[in-house]
């Protein structure tokens, strides 16, 4: 009997959504203006993303009043935060297996360049 593959959670599993997901769990919060930035997306994509991630509840979004004008300034949710710790895990999980099936579906390939 075969092991079922882990579910990956179809929202985070986008590599734009995964990445900001990532550098929000590492920073804390960030404005639209550096995710741009980091990214390297333009206005509307990171929008749809920001957009999306917020309406499942990963990412809020609150205004933060700087030199200036007002800006919006994103951070993780604890949903968010959980949502990345599950999605990070299944997706080892899968890597994991893969290379199990790796070394008994291809005995000659050598496991961690041991053969």
């Amino acid at each position: 009997m075969s092991t079922p593959l882990p579910a990956l959670d179809p929202i985070l599993h986008q590599p734009a959504r995964t990445q900001l997901v990532a550098y929000l769990s590492g920073r804390g919060e960030a404005t639209f203006s550096e995710l741009k930035r980091v990214l390297g997306v333009t206005d509307g994509n990171l929008g749809a993303h920001l957009a999306k991630l917020t309406e499942t509840g990963y990412v809020a979004a609150s205004e933060a009043a700087g030199r200036g004008r007002a800006h919006t300034v994103y951070s993780l949710t604890p949903a968010g935060c959980t949502a990345l710790a599950d999605y990070v895990s299944r997706l080892s999980s899968l890597m994991a297996m893969s290379a199990g099936n790796a070394a008994v579906d291809h005995p000659d390939l050598a496991v961690n360049g041991q053969s």
